[in-house]
């Protein structure tokens, strides 16, 4: 039996495989962007809600002001706030760069006084 000699190489299966890997590749890639998956919830007259708060996030702007989860502000409120959960809660400052330094200060010596040992400051790579 002679064995038939090819000129070239038959490149199509090797291109469609590649389309799947790139449709599959940019499929994921926007589950990771976003950190969920886009869902439609249904309605229900009796569901309770849930805490979705799992992370703490305190936010330092130029001219001083504290935010806590875009809704508490100032360092008093922000101390009861963060009192209600756990200490092992993640809690992420996001300081603007022109803020005073002693404000930041301020805020970490309020979270070591409560024993919260999981901070993290947020910074642009």
């Amino acid at each position: 039996m002679k064995l038939k000699k090819y000129d070239s190489i038959n490149v199509i299966p090797f291109i469609d495989v590649l389309l799947v890997l790139l449709a599959i590749v940019l499929l994921t890639s926007t589950f990771v962007t976003r950190g969920i998956i886009p869902i439609s919830l249904p309605e229900a007259s009796n569901a309770n809600t849930l805490k979705a708060n799992k992370e703490i996030i305190i936010v330092i702007k130029e001219d001083g002001t504290l935010f806590c989860n875009n809704n508490i502000e100032g360092l008093k409120n922000i101390e009861e706030h963060i009192l209600q959960f756990p200490k092992d809660t993640p809690i992420h400052i996001n300081s603007d760069k022109n803020s005073k330094f002693e404000i930041f200060v301020s805020v970490l010596d309020m979270l070591k006084r409560y024993e919260y040992s999981n901070i993290s400051i947020v910074t642009e790579k």
